[in-house]
């Protein structure tokens, strides 16, 4: 096997602050070996997947997109419980079938080619179709691209855990989410130019940039180094889930991690309605949605790394300080649409806030990532990860539902109050999970 480039390997080092790139923790030695490659192979990758992430978002692109082309407004309340349910609900069903394979990057691979067909189907959407046929080919699409995503998910973390090596996996995440945030950003500051809502040749140039994007992360994830994994234990789904389930009874942890990641849902369900009160409250069209694009990337350009960093040392306190983080943007949200004078007749204050949340909703997404790849032994990852994200999306479609109600009851500035006191329990649970790193 030939030896690692020593620029590679220098630039390895100073990426993660390694002043050894064959110190290893947790994987192989011959992982080991691979490590500084496979560095950069899950780096593009992931800035691949983070970035087509952004440009096909379901808080924000896929609304304008329903708009664009005349969808009833009722099928925009079903985009995020979509996204986040479909990806999350199969993957405990995958796991057992994972475990049937040496190398389990090709799972991964052929949910990265399905991603980047369904959103060039998208792009196709927002050129020819129209009204509520097109809105309910977007939403069937939507489907299918989560379902593939939830097979990419599973199989990424395991690869990961098999050949990254501890204290250097949130380190990794955190720089492809500052790249990806950074071109996140230009992609905004274009639509930005626009003089009314981007129209449908703009969602569809983006949507294409997605496709795009989830073709490099299938390239990338197909060239990493990985070894032949334990194929014995695979079992079929029904098997999965009660072993699952009496590992959530034994392991004390994985549960308390549970409670904590089911609150800090609130995270992800208060972004939406942050942006609808920007929207509602300014009355403006004008580049919002590049304007909110901007803001969302240079959030995810500046926090990232930080949070990486951090998760290396301690995810647990990494989860807590995003929770308080987010519930603090909960109540400045509200604060704002309930102040008098000109403070809520501009999108900016929203903007500002949906940033900082956008922050914490990227140390919530860190933090739990590199806790249960950390927590869960090797044997056990796949299964871990899946029972963990096939619960949380079954709580996706429950508590979105009932979030749905209490904003028509609330309103979005009584429903974000809500979800503070959400985010601040999941910041008292995540405090008292014990260490993994």
């Amino acid at each position: 096997m030939a030896d690692t480039p020593i620029s590679q390997s220098r630039l390895y080092e100073w990426l993660t602050g390694d002043e050894d790139s064959r110190m290893c923790k947790d994987i192989s030695d011959e992982a080991c070996h691979e490590q500084p490659g496979n560095f950069f192979r899950h780096l593009l990758a992931s800035l691949g997947n983070k970035l087509a992430d952004e440009l096909s978002s379901a808080r924000l692109v896929l609304p304008w997109l329903l708009g664009a082309i005349g969808a009833p407004v009722w099928m925009v309340g079903l985009l995020v419980p979509i996204r986040e349910a479909g990806a999350l609900l199969p993957q405990v069903f995958i796991a057992g079938f994972i475990r049937h394979m040496p190398q389990r990057k090709w799972v991964w691979v052929v949910g990265g080619v399905l991603q980047s067909l369904c959103a060039a189907l998208l792009a196709v959407l927002a050129l020819a179709s129209s009204g509520g046929l097109g809105g309910a080919l977007v939403l069937a699409v939507l489907v299918a691209l989560s379902l593939a995503r939830g097979l990419s998910s599973i199989a990424t973390k395991d690869v990961l855990g098999k050949t990254i090596a501890k204290q250097r996996r949130g380190n990794l995440m955190g720089w492809s989410g500052s790249v990806a945030g950074g071109i996140t950003l230009l992609a905004g500051a274009v639509l930005m130019l626009f003089e009314d809502r981007p129209g449908e040749i703009a969602l569809a140039i983006l949507l294409a940039i997605a496709a795009l994007g989830w073709a490099i992360n299938a390239a990338c994830a197909a060239a990493i180094r990985e070894d032949r994994g334990a194929e014995e234990g695979g079992e079929n789904a029904w098997n999965s889930v009660r072993r699952g389930l009496h590992l959530m009874r034994e392991d004390r942890t994985f549960l308390h991690f549970n409670v904590s990641r089911a609150l800090l849902l609130s995270s992800a369900l208060a972004l939406p309605y942050i942006a609808l009160l920007g929207q509602q409250q300014s009355g403006e069209d004008l580049g919002g949605l590049g304007v909110l694009i901007v803001v969302s990337g240079l959030a995810g350009m500046l926090a990232s790394p930080v949070w990486g960093k951090r998760a290396d040392t301690s995810s647990r306190r990494v989860m807590r300080d995003a929770g308080l983080i987010a519930a603090l943007c909960c109540l400045a949200a509200a604060g704002v649409a309930w102040a008098p004078g000109g403070w809520s007749e501009t999108v900016w204050p929203y903007a500002v806030v949906y940033g900082v949340l956008v922050i914490a909703h990227a140390g919530v997404r860190l933090g739990r990532k590199t806790y249960i790849v950390d927590m869960a032994t090797r044997d056990q990852r796949a299964l871990y990860v899946a029972l963990s994200n096939t619960l949380t999306g079954i709580l996706m479609l429950i508590v979105g539902g009932i979030i749905g109600a209490l904003a028509q009851w609330l309103g979005s500035d009584g429903l974000l109050l809500v979800l503070a006191l959400c985010a601040l329990a999941a910041a008292a649970t995540a405090q008292r999970l014990p260490e993994v790193e």
